[in-house]
C-alpha cells in the first residue's frame, strides 16, 4: 500500500508561483514512477510532470519551461514547483504513484489507468 498526501494548494494571481508537496510513504517497487496530474472541472484528468525510478522526467508541453518536478528521497517527497501560473492552470492537482513492473512507457505517457495510487488532491486556483 502506498499512501500519498498532497499539499502546497492555494489561489494565486497570474503570474505567480506555488510549490505543491507530495508525501509519500516508505519507497517501494510500487511507486517507482510518480506523477503530478490535474483535472478541471468537467474536463478529463491529465498528466502534468512525472519522475521514474531511474530519473527520467517528462513535462506535458503546456507546463514545459514553467513547472519543475523533483523529489527528495530521504525524505519520500515529491515536488512540483510552478511558476508563470495562468488561469488555464486552475486545477485539482494529484500526486499519483505506479510500480516498476510496467515500465517506464506508461509513467512517460501519463497513462491514468496505469497508476494505481492517488493522492486525495490539491486545489490551485489561479486568477487573472
Amino acid at each position: 500500500q502506498v499512501l500519498l498526501v498532497e499539499s502546497g494548494g492555494g489561489s494565486v494571481q497570474a503570474g505567480g508561483s506555488l510549490r505543491l508537496t507530495c508525501a509519500a510513504s516508505r519507497y517501494s517497487d510500487d511507486r517507482w514512477c510518480m506523477g503530478w496530474f490535474r483535472q478541471a472541472p468537467g474536463e478529463e484528468r491529465e498528466g502534468v510532470a512525472s519522475v521514474t525510478g531511474d530519473g527520467t522526467i517528462n513535462y506535458t508541453d503546456s507546463v514545459k519551461g514553467r513547472f519543475t518536478v523533483s523529489q527528495d528521497n530521504a525524505k519520500n517527497t515529491l515536488y512540483l514547483q510552478m511558476n508563470d501560473l495562468k488561469p488555464e492552470d486552475t486545477a485539482m492537482y494529484y500526486c499519483a504513484a505506479g510500480p516498476a513492473w510496467r515500465g517506464g512507457g506508461y509513467c512517460s505517457r501519463f497513462s491514468v489507468s496505469a497508476f494505481d495510487y492517488w493522492g486525495q488532491g490539491t486545489q490551485v486556483t489561479v486568477s487573472s
